[in-house]
């Protein structure tokens, strides 16, 4: 039998710690989404579009999805396309409007990350969880002070 050591008192909160986390829960999410035959990117512009009070321009998904993933705005609007495709998003004149279709993957998928959600956040100190997000917010907040840097 082969044993172990716990990784979760052995890391420093850095770079690769925080991208292994995101990674995981990633790949969690991304398995649920692929059965409902859509992507990350197109969930996070579908749920954009599904949370706002009002349909979106195309340019404000955009902004909207660059803020969240840094993702090329190309890219993005090839994400909408394909919701778009799937009549998940309809036009309606310079407007994208959320369809039942897509605001019902939206709920479908919420429904059932929530359980593997519960299982991987719980038990985790609310003091542990305030701390981290203090943490990953400050950690964001210099990262994109730094790409916009980078890309002035």
């Amino acid at each position: 039998m082969t044993t172990t050591a716990s990784t979760t008192t052995a890391l420093i909160a850095d770079s690769r710690a925080l991208g292994l986390a995101h990674y995981a829960a990633r790949g969690v999410l991304e398995h649920v989404l692929a059965r409902h035959g859509i992507t990350f990117q197109q969930q996070i512009a579908l749920r954009a579009a599904v949370t706002a009070d009002t349909p979106q321009t195309p340019d404000h998904l955009v902004t909207h999805v660059r803020g969240s993933l840094k993702a090329d705005p190309v890219d993005i609007r090839a994400t909408l396309d394909g919701l778009l495709a799937k009549q998940l998003l309809v036009a309606d004149g310079a407007h994208l409007r959320r369809t039942d279709a897509g605001r019902e993957l939206i709920a479908v998928v919420g429904a059932e990350i929530a359980p593997i959600t519960a299982r991987i956040w719980g038990g985790i100190p609310a003091e542990d969880l305030a701390a981290a997000g203090r943490v990953l917010a400050l950690v964001t907040e210099r990262a994109d002070a730094e790409l916009a840097a980078l890309t002035a």
